[in-house]
């Protein structure tokens, strides 16, 4: 995999050209970056990422250059789900589905971490007067004028965007996905032609707007706000694919077999390249625009229009939501193995897939601090053992 990476790093200046905005939107010169995929032994954290860009300052990525890395091992298992666990989605694009949601997903994250975050370029006047674009000469593609704003100063893109800087940058990453797992050239990189290539399009697509409608579990509906930024952002790349209209995406309120609120979301895949792409062009092209151009205001506007959840028209969301919360599988548990050191030769510690491997695995991975990680573990656990009594 990292050969693939590799080669898409050769390709990426020429890609970048691809991108739905004026070269003056790009950085003067690509800083060509590291892109490996490794295995992963232990990831310290709540969650485990598929791929990661860094640094997550963007003023860095801008002047200074970036890595990027894809965890293969984590993208074998994380995204593996069972046909009879697999939710929302037709009988008849199941098989498809897990078949090629892994393979799809490979080339989602490469562009994704490589051409998503690595592109674009933000405007910045320093505080001596120096600008870092031509102020008499780059046109807003979306007025056709001047452009009449961008940073000042000390001034970056998380200071000036603020609360929605994260998932407005994750939403712009994924669209960036979308456009270009079109390019054919793009998937030869990853060695896919005719129609394997044509499902890969379709499996990528149609997972993104599959975890467009499973990110309503994360919207907190007391406070009208989203909690995790990826989620945030597919569900607003969803509403831009079913604003397109044209039968691209169609998302309906059904009943199981159990009786119970359920939904179904089809994609019609004839309807990618000709509806699907404009949309998300459109769409991306104005992301892009408004960050360079520092236009708070506007990206605010944009960005929450499609993030808004309502009972309103008839996709009625706030409804959705239940029925996801219904529905939603058990989260993963992913069991991580340990080294020991004996002598000069270091051990590889493996544990079976259970809840009790994985225990096994968290208390033999901080044997020194054994007495304190149990003691702040049940104290964790008797906080939330009301939640539990409240469900028996």
């Amino acid at each position: 995999m990292s050969a693939k990476f590799a080669r898409l790093v050769e390709s990426a200046e020429q890609l970048l050209l691809e991108l739905p905005w004026p070269r003056t939107f790009e950085k003067d010169t690509f800083l060509t970056p590291d892109f490996t995929s490794l295995d992963v032994l232990t990831f310290a954290g709540s969650g485990i990422p598929a791929g990661i860009n860094i640094p997550n300052y963007d003023d860095i990525r801008q002047t200074e250059g970036f890595k990027n890395v894809s965890l293969g091992n984590v993208l074998s298992v994380a995204y593996a789900t069972q046909k009879d666990k697999l939710t929302f989605l037709a009988e008849e694009d199941k098989d498809l589905y897990i078949k090629w949601k892994g393979p799809s997903f490979e080339v989602q994250v490469g562009l994704h971490e490589l051409l998503g975050h690595g592109s674009g370029k933000l405007f910045v006047q320093e505080e001596k007067g120096t600008c870092n674009f031509d102020r008499e000469a780059v046109i807003n593609p979306e007025t056709g004028e001047l452009i009449q704003s961008w940073y000042q100063g000390s001034e970056t893109w998380d200071s000036k965007f603020s609360t929605i800087a994260s998932s407005y940058e994750e939403c712009r990453a994924e669209c960036v996905g979308l456009y270009l797992c079109l390019n054919k050239d793009v998937l030869r990189i990853f060695e896919l032609e005719g129609e394997d290539a044509e499902d890969v399009i379709y499996i990528n697509w149609l997972n993104m707007v599959r975890a467009g409608l499973l990110g309503l579990e994360f919207y907190t509906p007391e406070t009208s706000t989203w909690r995790q930024a990826h989620m945030q952002a597919r569900f607003v790349i969803l509403r831009v694919l079913l604003e397109a209209g044209e039968g691209l995406v169609s998302l309906q309120h059904t009943t199981g077999a159990d009786g119970k609120p359920d939904a179904l979301i089809t994609l019609n895949r004839n309807k990618i390249l000709p509806v699907g792409k404009p949309a998300i062009e459109r769409f991306l092209r104005r992301l892009q625009v408004l960050k360079s151009t520092a236009d708070v205001a506007g990206g605010r506007a944009l960005y929450g229009r499609f993030s808004a959840v309502t009972d309103e028209g008839p996709e009625r969301f706030l409804s959705l939501r239940d029925t996801v919360l219904l529905r939603k599988e058990a989260r993963k548990m992913f069991v991580q193995a340990n080294t020991h050191l004996e002598g000069e030769d270091v051990t590889l510690v493996q544990y079976e897939g259970t809840a009790a491997g994985l225990i096994r695995s968290f208390s033999e991975r901080f044997p020194e601090d054994a007495e304190l990680l149990e003691r702040h573990l049940l104290e964790l656990s008797d906080a939330d053992t009301h939640f539990w009594a409240s469900q028996g």
